[in-house]
């Protein structure tokens, strides 16, 4: 079963008598299924509800803001986080970025046609390329990040945490995604 603090913490913070839509799903599992361990299933639903909210905000500012998908800004996001001259092979950035390698040349194709990547012969592999971040790429994903650090769709819940609780928050969902990507990376023939 969910610890009941967990339900308890969240009742406190939205009011009496008010539960959030996470809450109500909480509940109904507990009565439904009360009797598994139901604590791993839940918080899946939590990462899941959360990923989903943060997802659909970071796209839509992607959209209104730089002019493309969220999931196409990722791709942008990873030929700059590597550093000058922001280039990788398409092989590393749908591998980085958890899409099909055909995902990934559509995703470039898009960039391509709105100048923010290029298209680069790899001089290590014959007839591969690599892909560069142009420019106005550079200019885009810059913008991005900015609004992404300065006001992001978390910046208003995270308010009412404590820098420590932010800090271990980000550290317990850290050590998730570690634990998961290592499990990962021992079934995933293309890792």
């Amino acid at each position: 079963m969910a610890p009941p603090n967990l339900l308890h913490a969240s009742a406190a913070r939205t009011g009496a008598g008010h539960a959030s839509h996470v809450e109500l799903i909480t509940r109904q599992w507990q009565q439904e299924r009360g009797e598994l361990e139901l604590e791993n299933f839940l918080l899946s639903i939590y990462f899941m509800r959360l990923g989903t909210l943060v997802e659909r905000a970071y796209d839509r500012m992607c959209r209104e803001a730089c002019g493309v998908s969220g999931g196409d800004m990722r791709v942008l996001l990873a030929l700059r986080r590597g550093g000058p001259p922001y280039l990788k092979r398409p092989t590393d950035l749908f591998r980085a970025l958890l899409v099909t390698s055909g995902a990934i040349t559509k995703k470039i194709d898009r960039l391509s046609g709105a100048g923010y990547v290029e298209r680069q012969p790899d001089p290590g592999h014959q007839g591969g390329c690599l892909i560069r971040l142009t420019k106005r790429g550079l200019l885009v994903v810059d913008d991005a990040v900015e609004r992404l650090a300065n006001d992001s769709v978390l910046a208003a819940a995270m308010q009412q945490f404590s820098p420590e609780e932010r800090r271990s928050g980000s550290a317990f969902a850290l050590r998730i995604l570690n634990a998961l990507e290592e499990a990962r990376d021992g079934t995933d023939p293309d890792h």
